[in-house]
């Protein structure tokens, strides 16, 4: 399918790089990068060592997962045979969502949900964190629990997963406060 021409040249203009991701990475930055150790391959077992140190209450089956943080409830899915984990957060009911809070949605996933996304499945509206389960990183997979939280958390004004914004999108300046206590937590792990 050809995008009209109006909608393929504001596709064009809109920024390769802009706002936060447009840092220029330093020498600096290039050696602390390589001298860091490789964490080892995520499992279920390492996955619920880490939920449960952010949530000593959570409840298992052993691939699924119950959490709170700041009182809003996530459910984690394992499927170690697929190599995937998925956090998901229910926020509200699609029936009484307006075509401009849909709308709204679709701009965020766009620019300020980044890691999480906001998602619709059984007739509710979620955000949610997707990610391969081997390769993810203990930071990665608190850093995407706190934006899914924050997806829930800031639904009808920010409409952000707090981490950082792609630019070049509608969304306003985000905020990231959760996320950095939930990685000093994560560092006690």
């Amino acid at each position: 399918m050809r995008l009209p021409l109006p909608a393929y040249a504001a596709l064009l203009a809109l920024p390769l790089l802009a706002g936060p991701l447009a840092l220029p990475v330093t020498a600096q930055q290039t050696e602390t990068e390589d001298a860091q150790v490789s964490e080892p391959p995520m499992t279920v077992t390492r996955l619920e060592s880490i939920i449960t140190a952010l949530d000593p209450d959570t409840r298992s089956n052993g691939n699924q997962f119950q959490m709170t943080i700041e009182d809003v409830p996530i459910l984690i899915v394992t499927d170690f045979r697929a190599d995937r984990m998925r956090a998901m957060v229910p926020i509200r009911s699609i029936s009484e969502m307006t075509g401009e809070e849909v709308m709204r949605v679709m701009q965020a996933n766009f620019d300020t949900a980044l890691d999480a996304r906001y998602a619709i499945a059984q007739g509710r509206l979620w955000g949610v964190y997707i990610h391969p389960l081997s390769p993810l990183e203990k930071d990665q997979f608190i850093s995407g629990l706190g934006q899914a939280v924050n997806l829930a958390k800031t639904y009808g004004s920010l409409y952000t997963g707090g981490a950082m914004s792609f630019g070049g999108g509608d969304s306003v300046p985000l905020q990231r406060q959760l996320i950095d206590r939930l990685l000093e937590r994560g560092q006690e792990i």
